[in-house]
């Protein structure tokens, strides 16, 4: 499943809300034991546990979009647009916090 959140926020910016929601997802959800190893800057390895299955995948930020690409099991595959949403909602909050200068 790929998907691209797009932003105004500039990379800097783009890479503290990305790291910010992540962390405040695995606090909040750690049922589903989200993990991220940070490749670089711009670009993380994730999974989380669903349902007793995996969910691998990469995380890319760009200058002028967040892309999430994962592999979603056939059998949670139902649960995608969930997922998406749950993505977007994460991202656009932490990047409305940056906006108003809530982010460190």
């Amino acid at each position: 499943m790929k998907h691209s959140v797009p932003h105004t926020l500039g990379l800097e910016t783009a890479r503290k809300v990305v790291r910010a929601a992540f962390e405040n997802y695995s606090q909040r959800f750690s049922d589903f034991t989200p993990q991220a190893t940070w490749a670089s800057e711009d670009k993380a390895n994730v999974s989380f546990a669903a349902k007793g299955m995996s969910i691998d995948g990469k995380i890319e930020v760009r200058p002028n979009s967040i892309d999430i690409d994962l592999d979603v099991p056939f059998l949670l595959r139902p649960f995608q647009g969930k997922a998406v949403e749950v993505i977007e909602r994460e991202i656009n909050k932490w990047a409305d916090k940056a906006a108003k200068g809530e982010l460190a």
